[in-house]
């Protein structure tokens, strides 16, 4: 699991708590990490926690490609085609990265 790497736009700053970022299949395959803890304020948004693990995991350019096709679940609910900059990510949350996948 990957800790503490500084991001934009709410992560990364001190104070508040964290958000758990999940990889799943082919986006854990592309951070070459299941997790993130981001340090994050009270308030964030989900482009500014996609724009940290992006930032955190720059030497792996494929996990942009993939992160931009994935579904994002925040907490339990499903983001589908909201604008990142709209949803909100309060400290505790779980975003889990679900890339698309054959079957089922």
């Amino acid at each position: 699991m990957a800790e503490d790497a500084p991001g934009t736009g709410g992560v990364g700053s001190a104070g508040g708590g964290r958000v758990t970022v999940r990889d799943w299949a082919a986006a854990r395959a592309a951070a070459g990490v299941e997790c993130d803890q981001l340090p994050a304020d009270e308030a964030t948004t989900l482009a500014a926690v996609l724009d940290a693990v992006r930032a955190r995991h720059a030497d792996r350019p494929r996990l942009a490609d993939v992160v931009s096709v994935c579904s994002v679940l925040v907490g339990d609910r499903p983001v589908g085609s909201a604008d990142p900059d709209a949803v909100p990510v309060r400290a505790g949350d779980t975003v889990e990265l679900l890339p698309p996948f054959a079957g089922g």
